[in-house]
């Protein structure tokens, strides 16, 4: 059966802390995927990974588990979206291997790349010959936030990433594309460090609530991961929905 909503991490560790609330499994990633429908592969970012790493973490994980891959930073941040056709070929021909595991496809900015019209254009329309995959972006230039870049988003059906913490004011809340309303939440006050408190995770399953229409089914992802926070906010989190759907 096809989840209302994903909520997981970025990775599969599980903090000792919330050991008990998974079931077991031969991996790590077994035992993440007993009790989450998703996860978010940012080691991409930093390196490719081999096909039949992609075939093995999908042969892993349930038919209803889906896997969101981070696109690389030779794409995002040292190309800046410039000529990318190549890069974009490799990075595909290998997450693909995770067949109908691969759900969404993530693509993170660097703070200081502004939004363009034209480059934005060619590499999203590059994108979109070469897979239909959902895609999220996270911006994170003020300039991707003005309404001519959203509906440029929109055009390639893309959707813009809600961001915790926003670094402007837009950031907090998914826009563009809705059909893969799409949450990053990094932890605060500290990012990637803080677990978020119970009345933060309230308002945001209110928000996610919002954003379940027929056909649609958004994710959210904890990064809040040096100190395992993710694990029990994203639990804390999934048992909201859950009780909303009960």
């Amino acid at each position: 059966m096809e989840a209302k909503v994903r909520v997981g991490c970025a990775g599969w560790s599980i903090a000792a802390e919330d050991r008990s609330a998974f079931g077991e499994g031969e991996s790590a990633l077994a035992r993440y995927a007993t009790r989450f429908t998703c996860t978010e592969i940012n080691s991409s970012f930093y390196r490719p990974h081999r096909p039949a790493t992609y075939a093995r973490w999908a042969a892993t994980v349930p038919s209803g588990f889906r896997f969101s891959v981070k696109l690389p930073k030779t794409i995002s941040h040292e190309a800046g979206l410039r000529a990318t056709g190549p890069l974009l070929d490799r990075f595909l021909a290998e997450a693909e291997h995770l067949g109908d595991r691969l759900g969404a496809l993530l693509l993170q900015l660097p703070p200081g790349l502004a939004f363009d019209a034209r480059v934005a254009a060619t590499f999203f329309a590059m994108l979109r010959r070469r897979t239909p995959t959902p895609v999220a972006c996270e911006p994170r230039h003020a300039s991707w936030f003005t309404p001519a870049a959203t509906d440029l988003l929109q055009r390639h059906a893309v959707s813009r990433v809600a961001a915790d913490p926003p670094r402007h004011p837009a950031a907090a809340v998914p826009a563009a594309d809705p059909r893969c309303a799409y949450w990053r939440w990094h932890g605060s006050p500290r990012i990637y460090y803080s677990a978020y408190p119970a009345p933060a995770l309230e308002a945001l399953a209110g928000q996610v609530r919002q954003a379940c229409q027929p056909g649609q089914v958004p994710w959210v992802i904890f990064d809040n991961t040096a100190h395992g926070k993710a694990t029990g906010n994203a639990l804390h989190l999934q048992r909201l929905l859950e009780n909303e759907h009960a």
